[in-house]
């Protein structure tokens, strides 16, 4: 997209020096300024765009202006000029979100209208925004786009639209609430003493009050109207005579007024106007190629630019775009006209279409060039410019022009020119549209049987196989992805490196599905690679993001954190869709470290992106990732609330594959509440091997946890899953503890303790309580304390001051409310023995014997003043003991 012919949308019409000043008008605005929207609706040639110009150049607030056009008709290109005309009274505004709306997934449009609506509530000073000719965007989720927006515009923005037709607003809504400013057809309709100003000093012609009083009965006060007038009317000797002529009841005013107009001009500027009139802006050089036919023929020694000055002095319905008046656009009503005239001739107008691609083209303006082309009907031409020179016009945002005109194809045509089959296909995809994919791609197959298999076919055939590995990701279908994209590396061509790039990334996906890391780091690391290269943002974000995965699945957490940090980094502010997944992995990581604060920031802030950008699987992920932080910052209840919020999402949006995950933190949970029967159950119900023997284990089966454990470790060391190894093997270290072979415990422990460090990991040990503490004292007792291993028991204690109440506070309290306070020990077996535990239950979750415990049952209930186990459970909630543990 052309950085020239995009500035030119964003150039505010200065009121020329010789124009009628309407003050009324300029005062009603300003004292709406202060509601929400401006509307500025009347038909054609009444000066809409006139008066909001002048208003402006008297307004103290800055104002962004953006000329709208049927081409902005795409959600994605409406967008992004919405946020480049700010972009003229804040530089860097909104810069990161033209990320997002170039990448190959954008994000829903109401999801860019609320980090767009943050951005301008950021902004520190009112300002106006004006959207000329609204009257050309008939796209429906455009409309809803504003509406949102409006509904939840920032006070310090004013919106004006103008427009030849009653937009799909909520007008309604903002008149009741005194939200809306209307200048109707009525308010611009000149008056007789406007009328004569006009007349007098825009068009240098002296009329008889009489005379002006006729000509605006008869104009009715349009601007327009008047101004064709006047034009003819130069020409007369008596103009009060034309007017008296003029007056009478003339059915096609417009149509003689402008056949007054053109007859006036020479033959070869009447000749510029209707050949240039199929242009949406002119400059003068585009002018020259199409006016001029290819066979040498030279209408006149006058340049196009000349043309235009002159026309632009004599005030000939051209309008000047930008400040050099380099390049102009014609009155709308007039273009109109005039291309109604063109196509009444004997010219080939597809011909001056062609002209103007081929300069548009030269200029490297491929987006304008498909356009002419597009409406020559120039197939082959326009599917050449969609290809766009190794980087599709789709990839750059023109994804529903190209769609519709695809969809205005005969089959034939396509047929003809394979590759815009699978264009097609590629279109639908970035558009969302991913039923009728494959019957393109089919299509297309078919459309390339019998033709020679040289460079360009093959590269079709791995357009194709990309296509449909992109379409098994959607379905995480790992097999099909590899087979897919194989195919697609083995036919893509070398040099088509956007489609290599992400066919790479597909690859590394599903190598990660089959847990095979070692393939997908390779994988993500070639597509980085290439992607930095030919600057394929997002791209670079999701190989980056996946070699964080692969790094944090390595136990590597330090170096993950630094690649998620990474990814942030590139995304910046706001967020790209995949940048959310790096504040997941960076929570993960922080709640892994203990940091349960930073931790509990990132899981939050994971969430609400996702929520903004609808991704469900995302938000239970993220859910689920907060669950686990409260769990280990002691908060039970929030825990379960949450728990019970992600099942409900996960099962109302059948998101099967996130059930699992949501059933294992519910087994720690019920753990940490001893409900070993229902935690049991869970885990066996959902196949959670890992789970179901920390369930065996904490209910006293210290060989049944084992007998799930020797297996499951084989197994993830045969498959190299590092991570799971690390847990299996903390585990393991624990139950040989519990079953009494303390030195094959701490030999264990010792292993994983050296594997766990160079990550940093603590809560992978914290999290499974006493018994892990009490092995890792056992340990310190054997090898030298490390500043690791102290930092991991200093956790331990860290975990029970926190614990609820901490031990320290009940102690504290026993201390006041008992003659003899209990101890840290008897305020736990005093807790197991409110749960309902028998002694020999306590004594297996404690690991002390039997008959310890009942010493300690005995101690308890002299402290406590009674005799049986009833009543000091009675007697500990009256003295909120047991309530705060």
């Amino acid at each position: 997209m052309s950085t020239t012919i995009l500035s030119t949308k964003f150039f505010i019409p200065a009121p020329r020096p010789k124009v009628v000043l309407r003050p009324r008008l300029v005062e009603f605005l300003n004292e709406g300024i202060e509601r929400k929207l401006t509307l500025v609706s009347a038909s054609a040639g009444y000066g809409k765009t006139t008066l909001v110009s002048e208003w402006l150049t008297t307004c103290p607030q800055p104002a962004a202006w953006l000329s709208l056009e049927e081409a902005d008709n795409e959600p994605l290109r409406f967008l992004t000029y919405f946020i480049a005309s700010l972009q003229t009274i804040e530089k860097d505004f909104g810069k990161n979100l033209f990320r997002m709306l170039q990448s190959s997934q954008p994000p829903p449009t109401e999801t860019i209208i609320t980090i767009l609506i943050n951005e301008i509530t950021a902004l520190s000073y009112p300002f106006l925004l004006v959207l000329d000719d609204y009257h050309v965007i008939d796209a429906i989720e455009i409309d809803n786009a504003i509406s949102i927006f409006l509904e939840r515009m920032p006070p310090q923005m004013h919106l004006v639209i103008i427009t030849r037709e009653e937009p799909r607003l909520p007008l309604a809504r903002l008149r009741v609430r005194n939200q809306l400013t209307e200048v109707r057809a009525k308010d611009l309709r000149f008056s007789p003493s406007e009328v004569g100003e006009f007349c007098e000093r825009v068009m240098g012609l002296k009329l008889t009050s009489e005379n002006i009083a006729l000509l605006e009965n008869r104009t009715e006060g349009w601007v327009a109207g008047l101004q064709l007038a006047a034009l003819s009317m130069q020409g007369h000797k008596d103009p009060n005579s034309f007017i008296q002529s003029f007056s009478g009841n003339h059915h096609y005013i417009v149509d003689y007024l402008i056949d007054e107009v053109i007859h006036k001009q020479s033959i070869h500027v009447q000749t510029f106007l209707l050949r240039t009139s199929i242009l949406d802006r002119l400059c003068g050089s585009l002018c020259d190629a199409v006016i001029h036919s290819g066979d040498g023929e030279i209408l006149s020694s006058t340049s196009g630019q000349e043309i235009l000055e002159i026309l632009d002095r004599s005030n000939l319905f051209v309008i000047p775009l930008d400040n050099e008046k380099r390049w102009y656009r014609y009155h709308h009503l007039f273009a109109e006209l005039l291309r109604n005239r063109l196509y009444q001739g004997d010219v080939k107008v597809s011909d001056l279409y062609i002209r103007a691609s081929i300069w548009f083209e030269e200029h490297d303006l491929e987006i304008e060039a498909f356009h002419y082309a597009a409406t020559a009907k120039d197939t082959r031409r326009a599917a050449r410019l969609v290809e766009g020179n190794g980087m599709p016009l789709i990839f750059r945002g023109v994804v529903a022009p190209v769609l519709k005109w695809l969809d205005s194809l005969p089959r034939e045509e396509l047929n003809a020119i394979p590759s815009m089959w699978v264009m097609y296909a590629s279109a639908l995809l970035m558009a969302g549209q991913l039923n009728g994919i494959e019957q393109k791609l089919q299509a297309a197959e078919k459309a390339l049987n019998g033709i020679e298999l040289g460079d360009q076919t093959k590269d079709l055939i791995g357009h194709i196989a990309s296509i449909r590995a992109t379409l098994s990701v959607n379905s995480n279908q790992a097999e099909t992805i590899i087979t897919e994209s194989l195919r697609a590396l083995e036919f893509l061509h070398p040099d088509n490196l956007p489609i290599r790039t992400s066919t790479l990334w597909t690859m590394g996906y599903a190598y990660q599905l089959q847990g095979d890391r070692i393939s997908a780091g390779k994988a993500y690391a070639e597509a980085l690679s290439i992607s930095q290269k030919i600057g394929h943002v997002i791209i670079t974000i999701t190989s980056t993001l996946g070699l964080g995965n692969i790094q944090e699945l390595e136990n590597m957490l330090y170096m993950a954190a630094e690649t998620y940090r990474e990814v942030v980094r590139l995304a910046t502010d706001p967020l790209p869709l995949v940048a959310y997944e790096a504040e997941l992995g960076l929570g993960r990581l922080y709640y892994e470290w203990n940091d349960l604060d930073t931790a509990l920031l990132y899981a939050r802030q994971s969430i609400h992106h996702a929520k903004q950008f609808e991704m469900i699987d995302r938000v239970i992920v993220g859910e689920v990732l907060l669950a686990k932080v409260m769990l280990g910052r002691g908060e039970i209840g929030g825990t379960a609330t949450i728990l019970e919020k992600a099942e409900l999402l996960s099962l109302q949006h059948n998101l099967v594959d996130q059930i699992p995950k949501i059933a294992a933190l519910q087994v720690d949970l019920l753990l940490h509440q001893d409900n070993l029967l229902a935690a049991e159950q869970v885990a066996m119900r959902h196949e959670l091997r890992l789970k179901l023997a920390q369930v065996h284990l904490m209910q006293g089966n210290t060989s049944t946890a084992l007998s799930v454990l020797e297996p499951l470790r084989a197994y993830v060391e045969e498959k190299g899953l590092k991570d799971e190894h690390l847990q299996v093997l903390i585990l393991q270290a624990v139950a040989l503890h519990a079953h009494g072979e303390k030195s094959k415990a701490k030999q264990l422990a010792i292993k994983a303790l050296k594997v766990a460090e160079s990550g940093g990991f603590i809560r992978i040990f914290v999290d499974l309580g006493i018994p892990m503490r009490n092995l890792l004292h056992e340990v310190a007792d054997q090898v030298r304390m490390t500043d690791y291993l102290a930092k991991l028991l200093g956790a331990f204690d860290e975990k029970e001051q926190k614990r609820g109440m901490n031990s320290n506070q009940l102690l504290t309290n026993s201390a006041k409310l008992l003659i003899e306070p209990l101890s840290e020990r008897e305020l736990e077996v005093l807790y197991l023995i409110a749960q309902g535990h028998s002694n020999d239950e306590i004594s297996k979750k404690l690991f002390i014997a039997l008959p310890t415990v009942k010493g300690h049952n005995r101690i308890i209930f002299e402290k406590l003043q009674v005799k049986r186990r009833t009543e000091a459970v009675a007697r500990a909630r009256e003295l909120g003991l047991i309530k705060d543990l």
